[in-house]
Formats: structure tokens, C-alpha cells, sequence
């Protein structure tokens, strides 16, 4: 989009600012104490093979992996790949295009997509190839920041998909978060010519818990933040 440079290029900058923003254990409550505990609800148990796509710095695989899980990731910074394999859990990590997948299709029964498709230039394009190397009947889980969850000025044109950049500062580290804001019409249009059929879409909401131990959660409590969703493959495909 005018007046960017690609997302892949963009996390790779701030690749270094991402892994402090993750592995300071109690910073990210969002991801701690909401956005994580509700995805994960979501999440099938382990089965023969799980592709992470958008895998970042790794957290989601290292937590899937002392599961059972059998991890594969695939993520367009080499920085981020690069961390993620020094913290281990996963069989295979690839530096790539979630657009173009290295692997056969029906390689895996389950993929996931945690907080990634809003980083990605081609979300059409990475859904396809998601769907391609599931097997039929097998799942795919995402989840993304909510597409009411944007600025105001942004919301004027919901239906438009815009580029943005935020910079945030909580704790003392910093962060810039480099996406799309896209209406959700784009992911389940993009989900429908997959051959993806949904089978939950959920707008996680802080628990009573979670807001006593993180009094910042308050405003995921009036408004939706994020989004999940779990997606079955069409086993006539």
C-alpha cells in the first residue's frame, strides 16, 4: 500500500523489539491472560502434524509442543525463524511466503494462524495455501485483532482495507505493530474459497480473574479485541 514498504520486511525490523515485548515473563497480559487462554480453548488436541504459519518468535509452538503437538512453522522474518528455533519445540522451521508453502498438499491436519493474517500483505493468497496442504477434514484455527478494534479515523471507512502502523510503549519496552486492517468479510471470503467451513467464531472477553490480575484488560471487557475462529476443511475437496 502507498507509502509502505512490505509487512515482511516491516517485522523483520522490528524483530529484536518483538522478542523483549514476548519473553518478559508477566509484560504481554493480553496475550497472557486473554487472547492466548481463549485461543487455545479452540485448539484441537495434538494429532500428526501441526503447521504454525506466522509462527514469529515461537511461543505458540514451544506451548503446543510440551503438549504433544508435532510443530512445523513458517514465518517471513529470518530474525524471528532464527529465535524460534534457538527456543526449540518445533521438528521444522522455514523462512517463506505463507503465500507459497514448501509443503505437499494434505501435509498436516492441523494449522494455525495465530495473530499473523493481519501481518500478511496476501491474505487470500496464504489461506489458499493453508487449505492446500490440509488433509480433508482437517482444521484450521486463527485468530486476529478484531475488525472493530481500530482506531476511530480508521473506522470511518471500515470497509476499506488500510494500512497501519502503532507504536505502543507499556512497562518500559517498546513496540511498532505493522498490519492491515481489513473488514471481516476479506477472511471469511477468504476462508469460503478455500473450502474452509467455519465451525466457531468467538470474541474472547476477560474473565473476572483475568481483570483482577490485569486492571488494564478493562477495555477488552466493553469492546471486542480479538477474534478466533476454528475452520474445518471440506472433505470433498
Amino acid at each position: 500500500m502507498e507509502g509502505f514498504g512490505s509487512l515482511s520486511d516491516a517485522w523483520e525490523r522490528h524483530a529484536a523489539r518483538w522478542e523483549r515485548w514476548t519473553r518478559v515473563v508477566g509484560h504481554d497480559v493480553y496475550y497472557e491472560q486473554l487472547n492466548w487462554p481463549a485461543f487455545h480453548a479452540l485448539v484441537p488436541p495434538a494429532g500428526r502434524s501441526t503447521l504454525d504459519v506466522g509462527c514469529g518468535e515461537g511461543r505458540v509452538g514451544r506451548t503446543l509442543a510440551a503438549e504433544g503437538h508435532r510443530l512445523v512453522g513458517i514465518d517471513s522474518s529470518p530474525t524471528l525463524v532464527d529465535l524460534a528455533r534457538e527456543a526449540g519445540g518445533y521438528d521444522e522451521l522455514v523462512c517463506g511466503d505463507a503465500a507459497k508453502l514448501p509443503w505437499e498438499a494434505h501435509s498436516f491436519d492441523l494449522a494455525l494462524a495465530f495473530m499473523s493474517l493481519h501481518d500478511m500483505d496476501d491474505l487470500t493468497g496464504a489461506v489458499t495455501e493453508i487449505a492446500r496442504v490440509l488433509e480433508p477434514g482437517g482444521r484450521f484455527c486463527l485468530a486476529i485483532v478484531h475488525p472493530l478494534n481500530r482506531a476511530p479515523e480508521a473506522l470511518d471507512d471500515y470497509f476499506a482495507e488500510q494500512r497501519f502502523a502503532e507504536e505502543l510503549e507499556v512497562g518500559g519496552l517498546h513496540m511498532t505493530f505493522e498490519g492491515i486492517d481489513r473488514p471481516l468479510e476479506a477472511y471469511t471470503r477468504a476462508l469460503s474459497r478455500g473450502g474452509l467451513l467455519m465451525e466457531e467464531l468467538r470474541e474472547p472477553k476477560p474473565t473476572a480473574t483475568a481483570l483482577a490480575a490485569a486492571p488494564m484488560l478493562a477495555r477488552a471487557a466493553s469492546r471486542p479485541y480479538f477474534l478466533h475462529m476454528r475452520c474445518v476443511l471440506a472433505r470433498d475437496r
